[in-house]
C-alpha cells in the first residue's frame, strides 16, 4: 500500500517523512514562503481537505492555525498507506475582470489627475518631494476581498493599466467570514492576519515587471473589517453592536474628519517605495465598507438621474440603491457559501472549478468547467446554475429538499463532485441574508423593484451569473434583461478611479457622508423577509412603504 498525496488537484506517490512542502516542490508547485521552510515566516499553508491523520502533529509555528490548516513545510507525511488531498492558499491564476462593462462613462478616456506627480528628476506625491528620480511612477489599486484579492498596477502617467494580479485571501486561516476574523485577531496577539496578507502581496508585488520601489501610492478598497485590519485597526468595535469601524467611532466623536486611512509604504510591510502612501478608502457606515464605496465612483453615482441598484453578491454582500438625490446602502452578512465556502465541493472560480450546470432531458448533468479541465469542485455561478435546474426539473423543492428523500446528488460520479442537501441549507441561507437585504433597503427608500431602472450585479461572481438562473431561485428581483448590467469588479474599478483622480477621491469624501445607512437587524420585518428569501422561488415584490 502507498500514500496518494494530491496538491492542487496534482497527484504524487508520497514519500513517508517528507513535507507537504518538499511534495509540492517536486510538483512543481509554487508554494509561497520567504523563510524557507524554516516554519518561520507562516506563509506556506495548505488546507488539508482529506488525510489530515496521514500527517505528522502539529508543531509549535502551527498554534496559530485552525481547523483544517497546517503549515506545509511542518506536516511530514508518517502514514504507509491512505490519502491525503491539500492545496496551498495560492492555486493559480483566479478568473477576474480586468474592465468593468456597462458603466457610465467606461467607453471614456478618463482625465488623469493623480496625486503623484513629476517635476523633471523629482516624484512628489501632493506636491512634496519623496525621490529624485526620471525612472517611471506606478500606482496600485487593491481590492482587498473577505475571500480574494485583486491587484491592479497602473502607470500613473498614462492611466495605462501595466500588470494585474489575484489570489485568495490567506486569512482564511482565521475564518471564512469577517466575524470570525474579528474574533480571531481580538483573540491572538501578533497581527497574525496582517503579516500573512503582507506576506502573500509581497510575493505578488515582486512578481510585477516593474521595480516595486516605483510604486508610489497604492489605493485599499474592502469591507470594513478587511480595510481596517490591512491598516492595523482595532477591529473589536465592528464585531459588536452597533458594528462600527473605530475610524466612524471617531469621527462621530469629532476626533476626525473622515473614515479613511493612510499609511506609508514602509509601515505597511510591503516593497514598495517607502515613502509612498497608501490610502485606505473611506468606509460608508459598519459593514458597508471601502468596497461599496468604491463602487459609487465606478457607477458615477454623484451624477446619476436615473434611479440605480448595486449589488455586489459575497461573503459580505454590499447593496447601495439611489441616484444623485438620495443613497441608501447595506450591508448584508451572507457568508461564504455562493463563493464555494462551507460548501463539500465547493471552491473559488479557479481553473477546474464547474461553473456552469445543466440537466439533459436524460437526466444527466452536463457540466462547463473553467480552463476545460478535469472538475475539482464547484464554484459560485455553478451552485446557482446546479439549484436551478434541480427546481427546474422538480429535483428539488422551492424547500430545498432533494427528491425521494436523497441527502446527495452526484454531479460527476468519476471525479466524486457532489451536492448535499446540507449544502443546499447552506446556500439557502447565504441567499436569505442577501433577499432580507434587498427589501430592507427597498422598503426603506420607499420604492419597488419595478421602480429600478439600472441593476447592476457587481463583482466577479455577479459578472458570471446565470441571470435567469438567479431569477428562478429568487436570488435576484425578476426585472427584464434590458436593465440587468453584469457590471464585473466595480470595486477595482472605483479604487483605480481615486488612484488616478484626486478630485475623485475629494468627490468620493463628501459623497460616503451623504449615503444614509440601513442596518438590517433593526427593520421590523427583517425575520420575515429572512425566512421568505430563503425559499428557492422567484423574489415577490413587497408592498411600498412609502
Amino acid at each position: 500500500m502507498a500514500v496518494t498525496l494530491t496538491i492542487n488537484g496534482q497527484p504524487i506517490e508520497a514519500i513517508g517523512g517528507l513535507s507537504l512542502f518538499d511534495h509540492a516542490e517536486k510538483l512543481g508547485i509554487d508554494v509561497p514562503t520567504s523563510c524557507r521552510k524554516q516554519g518561520k515566516c507562516r506563509e506556506c499553508m495548505v488546507e488539508v481537505v482529506e488525510g489530515m491523520d496521514c500527517l505528522s502533529s502539529v508543531t509549535s509555528p502551527e498554534q496559530h492555525l485552525q481547523g483544517k490548516f497546517r503549515l506545509s513545510c511542518q506536516s511530514y507525511v508518517t502514514a504507509a498507506n491512505g490519502q491525503i488531498r491539500c492545496h496551498t492558499m495560492r492555486r493559480g491564476h483566479m478568473r477576474i475582470e480586468r474592465h468593468a462593462l456597462g458603466l457610465p462613462g467606461s467607453d471614456r478616456k478618463m482625465q488623469l489627475d493623480p496625486a503623484v506627480t513629476r517635476d523633471r528628476d523629482r516624484i512628489l506625491i501632493d506636491g512634496a518631494e519623496v525621490e529624485k528620480s526620471r525612472g517611471p511612477i506606478h500606482g496600485i489599486a487593491m481590492d482587498l476581498g473577505t475571500t480574494t484579492v485583486v491587484l491592479r498596477l497602473i502607470d500613473l502617467e498614462t492611466g495605462e493599466l501595466v500588470a494585474d494580479a489575484s489570489f485568495e485571501n490567506p486569512q482564511r486561516f482565521g475564518g471564512s467570514e469577517v466575524m470570525a476574523r474579528i474574533t480571531y485577531d481580538t483573540e491572538h496577539p501578533g497581527r497574525l492576519l496582517l503579516r500573512t496578507l503582507a506576506g502573500y502581496l509581497t510575493h505578488a508585488i515582486e512578481k510585477f515587471p516593474v521595480d516595486p520601489k516605483t510604486i508610489y501610492e497604492m489605493v485599499v478598497v474592502g469591507n470594513s473589517t478587511m480595510r481596517d485590519l490591512f491598516f492595523r485597526q482595532s477591529v473589536y468595535s465592528i464585531g459588536q453592536n452597533p458594528y462600527r469601524s473605530i475610524t466612524e467611532i471617531e469621527m462621530g466623536a469629532g476626533k476626525r474628519t473622515t473614515t479613511s486611512l493612510t499609511e506609508t509604504g514602509r509601515r505597511s510591510l510591503l516593497p514598495i517605495h517607502p515613502q509612498a502612501r497608501v490610502y485606505g478608502a473611506p468606509v460608508i457606515s459598519g459593514h458597508v465598507g471601502a468596497d461599496a464605496a468604491a463602487c459609487l465612483l465606478a457607477v458615477d453615482l454623484a451624477h446619476e438621474e436615473r434611479l440605480v441598484a448595486v449589488m455586489d453578491i459575497g461573503t459580505n454582500t454590499e447593496l447601495i440603491v439611489g441616484n444623485r438625490d438620495r443613497i441608501f446602502a447595506a450591508s448584508c452578512p451572507a457568508g461564504p457559501a455562493f463563493e464555494g465556502g462551507a460548501i463539500a465541493c465547493g471552491m473559488p472560480a479557479l481553473d477546474g472549478a464547474i461553473e456552469e450546470v445543466a440537466i439533459e432531458d436524460d437526466g444527466a448533468f452536463r457540466l462547463g468547467v473553467i480552463g476545460d479541465i478535469a472538475p475539482e469542485g464547484i464554484c459560485g455561478s455553478g451552485l446557482v446554475d446546479v439549484l436551478s435546474e434541480l427546481l427546474r426539473t422538480g429535483r428539488m423543492n422551492d424547500m430545498g429538499r432533494f427528491e425521494d428523500d436523497m441527502r446527495r446528488i452526484t454531479l460527476d460520479g468519476k471525479h466524486d463532485i457532489y451536492l448535499l442537501e446540507s449544502d443546499v441549507n447552506e446556500l439557502a441561507q447565504a441567499k436569505g441574508a442577501n433577499v432580507a437585504g434587498l427589501h430592507t433597503v427597498f422598503s426603506s427608500y420607499g420604492i419597488d423593484f419595478d421602480d429600478i431602472e439600472v441593476f447592476y450585479l457587481a463583482g466577479g461572481f455577479g459578472r458570471h451569473l446565470n441571470v435567469e438562473a438567479s431569477q428562478r431561485i429568487g436570488l435576484i428581483p425578476a426585472l427584464p434583461a434590458a436593465r440587468i448590467v453584469q457590471a464585473g469588479n466595480t470595486a477595482i474599478e472605483g479604487a483605480t478611479i481615486a488612484l488616478l483622480s484626486k478630485s475623485k477621491r475629494q468627490e468620493l469624501e463628501m459623497l460616503v457622508k451623504r449615503v444614509e445607512h440601513c442596518r438590517l437587524e433593526t427593520h421590523p420585518r427583517f425575520f420575515d423577509f429572512f425566512v421568505e428569501g430563503c425559499q428557492f422561488k422567484p423574489v415577490e415584490p413587497i408592498p411600498c412603504a412609502g
